[in-house]
């Protein structure tokens, strides 16, 4: 069976952006789901400095491996001030410091969302001009807007977004 991991981009205990990313991750057919969690891998603050004296943190290493035993990913970023949340671009600096295509050009499902009607635009237009160059194979994105409106009580409520994450996620099951 495939491994497919899901990672929401927030550090956040309630994060929405880990929600759906887990309710996206259960779409995808035929696959063993591995829901991370940011605040699981303690990751100092990127710096030159403690890369050359400490090495590579434990936890990096365990994320780096779990990374590269995947088959998938199912990734939904939260945008803060219209780019990464701090959390996720730290672990994203960390983990090219050990592979430069730090996503190995596995299968991805990029997802964003927020509280407002844009659900993550910014935050995903950067993404999907970046992550190709570290190795981003992405297969389906969509932005979610709304979240608290458009996911109700575990489901997604509006049929259009429905239908819409129901086929990022098919694509997703399709490629790996």
């Amino acid at each position: 069976m495939k491994k497919v991991i899901t990672l929401g981009g927030s550090s956040s205990k309630g994060s929405i952006n880990k929600v759906l990313a887990e309710y996206a991750g259960s779409l995808v057919n035929d696959a063993s789901i591995i829901n991370l969690d940011l605040n699981d891998y303690n990751l100092p603050l990127y710096s030159i400095d403690i890369e050359n004296e400490s090495g590579f943190p434990d936890d990096l290493n365990a994320l780096n491996k779990i990374l590269e035993e995947s088959d998938g990913i199912v990734l939904s970023l939260a945008e803060h001030n219209g780019a990464y949340s701090a959390a996720f671009k730290n672990t994203f600096d960390w983990l090219s410091r050990i592979e430069g295509k730090v996503w190995r050009n596995k299968p991805m499902l990029l997802l964003s969302t927020s509280p407002g009607p844009r659900g993550g635009q910014s935050v995903m237009e950067l993404a999907l001009s970046r992550f190709p160059y570290n190795g981003g194979n992405i297969v389906a994105s969509m932005t979610f807007p709304s979240f608290g409106q458009n996911f109700i009580d575990g489901d997604v409520v509006d049929d259009a977004l429905k239908l819409q994450i129901n086929e990022a996620a098919t694509a997703l099951s399709k490629a790996i």
